[in-house]
């Protein structure tokens, strides 16, 4: 039997292509084998770009699996490869570059190279690429929430990012080919469905008369579907529609991934961001009035070009004031090619470093106010498989809201609704106590 292996870098949109790639080559009668402990007849890297360190990661990545085997087909794909295919041809030992599209064309190219032992660069100008790519995802090992990809592609071109020269602009999944795959993904026993994108706020931008509200609409009609979580929403995208949304929908969990990127107006228009920072306070407002006890995550790079003390001081009161209930901080990164990368003004790293690590102990003092909140409430949690190293008998799981909570439990329970009492806040984790499962929407007393 033919083997392949895979190593994805980056985001959860690339781990949900490589997800995706492998049932192609999965049909074909290959088995997967683990790319640091098993040789294999192919390798493939699912690369990253979205900074200098990616790519650079990414070509150590590839010359390892060079090295794994000399005669296997080493295969690229993702952003770099997109971006920067002739640089990754010249490693000796590359196969094929494939970009951010034509990945169902893997396993022809795949069975060409195998006759031709010829190199193949088959990147095209992802710019002229208009249509979503169908990669169906119908399980997902290890995991008790499905990622169901929706959109690809971003619109937005901030001055900091290189996402659209190597993903392309937006484009949006057909929700008919949606609604058919998250019915299957609940045949196959998942309760939580994580939608999933480049820009996942932005579906629909292509479409007439239909957009992500829409959408969340018609997934709610999902039978057996008991959680629809979205990874990540702009502030501008949460329009009356969808605060109608968060208003009356049933399945749409209160935890929202809303990047707010500077919390500074000179810094958000140096950005090329779409909204002040009274804009965005005020939208989360409105979120929280539609949603209560909602959680509101969110990204926050530092040391921005041209970040004074001052605007890194607006920020950090403006966080505090909306209370996020986790904060994903990143200091400011050059990534060639992009408008920022261009800046004069770039900010001492000794100086981000400290920013960063004051805004870190901001974020965890706003996680651990957020979840003292729900201190001996009942919350419901989806266990997960637990991490190799755990205790037997204790499980994990998230609460619709976020809260990751640790409890006694039973393997059997994991991928089922449990009902949990929050005992103890933590940072992040907190512990709980089993309440009762839920078998089918009926309550199962313990």
């Amino acid at each position: 039997m033919p083997s392949v292996a895979f190593y994805t870098l980056g985001c959860k949109v690339n781990f949900y292509d490589t997800e995706a790639i492998w049932q192609l080559f999965k049909k074909e009668g290959y088995e997967q084998v683990d790319f640091d402990e098993q040789t294999a007849d192919v390798y493939l890297i699912n690369t990253c770009t979205v900074t200098n360190t990616g790519d650079k990661k990414s070509r150590q990545i590839i010359r390892r699996a060079i090295r794994r085997n000399p005669d296997a087909i080493v295969a690229v794909t993702g952003c770099y490869a997109q971006t920067s295919p002739a640089e990754i041809m010249d490693i000796p030992g590359v196969d094929l570059v494939i970009g951010t599209q034509d990945r169902d064309k893997i396993i022809p190219y795949v069975k060409e190279i195998q006759e031709s032992r010829q190199p193949v660069n088959a990147v095209r100008n992802i710019m002229k690429t208009r249509v979503f790519e169908e990669m169906d995802v119908p399980d997902f090992a290890h995991h008790t929430r499905a990622f169901l990809k929706i959109q690809d592609g971003c619109n937005n071109f901030c001055t900091f990012c290189i996402i659209p020269w190597s993903r392309g602009l937006s484009r949006s999944r057909d929700a008919v080919s949606i609604i058919a795959q998250a019915r299957q993904l609940v045949h196959a026993g998942y309760k939580e469905i994580v939608l999933t994108g480049i820009h996942t706020g932005g579906y629909g931008d292509d479409m007439e008369n239909y957009d992500l509200s829409d959408l969340l609409w018609d997934l709610e009609k999902v039978e057996g579907l008991e959680r629809i979580r979205i990874s990540s929403i702009e502030a501008s995208q949460i329009d009356e529609k969808m605060l109608d949304v968060l208003k009356r929908s049933n399945k749409l969990v209160r935890h929202f991934h809303i990047p707010l990127q500077a919390g500074d107006d000179t810094v958000l228009k140096r950005m090329r961001r779409k909204y002040t920072t009274e804009e965005f306070y005020n939208k989360m407002l409105m979120i929280r009035k539609a949603m209560p006890d909602v959680a509101i995550t969110t990204d926050v790079i530092v040391g921005f070009p041209g970040e004074t003390d001052e605007m890194f001081r607006n920020g950090y009161e403006l966080m505090k004031k909306i209370g996020f209930s986790e904060m994903h901080v990143f200091p400011y990164s050059k990534r060639t090619g992009t408008p920022a990368a261009r800046m004069e003004d770039q900010v001492d790293e000794d100086v981000k470093n400290a920013r960063v690590h004051e805004l870190i102990e901001l974020s965890e003092q706003m996680q651990l106010a957020y979840a003292e909140k729900f201190v001996g409430q009942v919350l419901e949690v989806i266990p997960e498989v637990a991490p190799k190293g755990t205790e037997d008998g204790i499980l994990y799981g998230y609460s619709d809201n976020y809260i990751q909570l640790v409890f006694e439990g039973t393997e059997d329970m994991v991928g089922k609704v449990c009902r949990v009492k929050l005992t103890k806040a933590g940072v992040n984790e907190c512990e709980g106590q089993l309440v009762r499962v839920l078998e089918n929407g009926l309550q199962a007393a313990l």
